[in-house]
């Protein structure tokens, strides 16, 4: 069997070594476009840093490695122009010369990958423009750096690449204006927990511009001049286009496959195209969400190997079949994480799914061990039968292991209620007798159970000082520090003898820090007759950044303050 594979990245480099352990005889050619084969692309930004210093660290295998240990014919400088199904032939251009010859296939694997969107902005192909999406890429941006002063920088994209490319032009001493067009960067997260990675960026000397556009690149003298939204000029010496990518299809197109949304190639459960000798994965395909079943496509390096491995499998005939993508996801961001896996509440709202959500910041690991950091954790699940739906968390250490967590329990369709029996390892340098994991579990469980009323942060804006009285129980120094609005003063501590000051003609709404004193201060209000109470979920932390950081008042700001005297 002859079995010819167009694009030698994850999926594709994956499915010709699995091939090969299948079947020793099997002829395995590879073409790749670029000079490089199983690169590491997600390491790509850490080169331009300096965080990896030997670009050969880049190449996970060679062009002659992958000869001499699998016997595989690796075609780099080789690019598939066109496809021809009905002859089992693939035209083939290398690049070194221009000149072609016809290749012939038994079975084809498609793994073109996705290309950089572009701006189609004058002044986009000036030479100090940039995009990220091969080896030859990320060589020509160091270069660039090394023989240029480059002390100021644009970056035009919040998504994986633009906010990676922020954190390591910065390493690299560059000055960096980050422009995304959305609200908020890193789209798999919702906006509040996003917001806790803007006020990171810009802890960092980060001139983050959200809601902006680049709208033209100009020369001027020896740099070049971005206008952005609103006519506002900014300066620098070098701009990263990371506006994002696009399913490679054109070759799929010519040869008449179906297409699916998004200009992906159409492909059902065994990743075969709409020609039974054709199998495509990777970035380009259009994959089923695992929580909502709808049709997706998720550029993620994991799904991209696991399909590869999938089709070499079924080439050989193996029964295989790929049973959706999670969307998980960890992005460093200077010295935070951010991760989620399953659907956002974006997500969520557009398939009209029905979900709830609770919010805590538990410590990475036990208070009392040195160095634990706070970590916010967001749990979306269904609110009849506890189903995960999604997670997201961000914090400094320990968001990887949640995260994974959470994408396991998913994928073995397990609910909240599963969270809580989880026995995870513990030791103070590495968790807490109850995990973050288990916290949440606690949480929603809490909520399922009717043990707590949960009010969010985007609710404080309907608070209404005739009918709401909002309720700051912690502590008076927390409170000085900064609080919520005209959010009335009463510690938790004090709460059971001042439940004269709670009013019972008005919705009670009682927030924390965290949250978890908040739940504490509910119970104690709600078996003391005050029944018409709601904690705000996850508390002043999950508040703060997105309201106090901008100096805004949220919620509560038209209640009434009893005087601190009085309080």
């Amino acid at each position: 069997m002859k079995v010819v594979i167009i694009g030698g990245v994850a999926g594709g480099a994956t499915a010709a070594a699995r091939l090969r352990r299948l079947d020793e005889r099997a002829e395995i050619i590879i073409l790749e476009r670029t000079g490089y084969v199983s690169y590491a692309n997600c390491g790509l930004p850490y080169y331009v840093g300096g965080v990896i210093t030997d670009r050969e660290e880049l190449t996970l295998q060679t062009p002659e490695g992958f000869r001499n240990r699998f016997g595989i014919d690796v075609r780099v400088g080789q690019e598939a122009v066109e496809l021809h199904p009905e002859q089992h032939t693939v035209t083939v251009r290398r690049l070194e010369d221009g000149s072609t010859y016809a290749l012939h296939y038994d079975k084809l694997l498609l793994s073109p990958g996705a290309r950089p969107v572009g701006s189609n902005l004058p002044g986009e192909d000036d030479p100090r423009v940039f995009t990220l999406r091969t080896v030859e890429d990320t060589l020509r941006i160091r270069a660039y750096l090394d023989e240029h002063p480059v002390r100021r920088a644009v970056v035009v994209g919040g998504g994986f690449i633009g906010v990676e490319m922020v954190e390591n032009l910065v390493h690299a001493g560059v000055d960096v204006t980050a422009i995304e067009l959305a609200d908020q960067v890193l789209a798999p997260l919702d906006y509040e927990m996003a917001c806790m990675v803007h006020q990171n960026m810009r802890a960092h000397g980060v001139d983050l511009r959200l809601s902006t556009g680049l709208e033209a690149i100009e020369q001027e003298g020896a740099g070049l001049t971005c206008t952005l939204s609103g006519r506002v000029k900014v300066f620098a010496d070098m701009v990263l286009l990371a506006i994002g990518v696009r399913a490679d299809h054109a070759l799929a197109q010519q040869a008449g496959l179906e297409l699916d949304i998004k200009g992906s190639i159409r492909v059902d459960e065994h990743m075969a195209t709409s020609d039974p000798d054709i199998y495509a994965v990777g970035d380009a395909v259009a994959v089923s969400d695992f929580v909502s079943g709808e049709k997706a496509v998720l550029p993620l390096a994991g799904p991209a190997n696991r399909q590869g491995r999938m089709v070499a499998d079924l080439i050989n005939g193996r029964e295989a079949s790929y049973e959706g993508t999670q969307g998980t996801m960890i992005c460093k961001v200077f010295d935070l994480s951010a991760g989620a896996t399953g659907n956002n509440e974006k997500q969520l709202r557009a398939s009209g799914r029905a979900y709830d959500k609770v919010y805590v910041h538990p410590s990475s690991h036990a208070g009392y061990y040195p160095g634990a950091e706070t970590l916010s954790l967001k749990l979306l699940f269904d609110p009849a039968s506890g189903v995960i739906l999604g997670a997201q968390a961000v914090g400094k250490e320990g968001v990887d292991k949640r995260i994974d967590v959470i994408a396991t329990a998913m994928r073995g369709r397990m609910t909240v209620q599963d969270l809580e029996k989880l026995e995870l390892c513990y030791a103070p340098p590495f968790s807490s007798a109850k995990d973050p994991v288990n916290m949440a579990g606690f949480t929603a469980c809490n909520v399922m159970k009717g043990d707590l009323r949960q009010i969010f942060i985007e609710d404080l804006k309907d608070l209404d000082p005739e009918k709401d009285l909002l309720v700051d129980i912690r502590t008076q120094s927390e409170y000085d520090a900064g609080t919520i609005g005209n959010a009335v003063l009463i510690p938790l501590d004090s709460i059971r003898d001042r439940l004269a000051e709670f009013p019972k003609d008005k919705r009670v709404v009682i927030f924390c820090r965290a949250g978890l004193r908040g739940y504490i201060g509910y119970r104690i209000l709600v078996q003391n007759g005050i029944t018409n109470v709601y904690n705000l979920s996850g508390g002043y932390l999950t508040w703060e950044p997105v309201y106090g950081a901008k100096n805004k008042s949220c919620g509560g700001g038209k209640t009434t303050r009893i005087p601190k005297e009085k309080a």
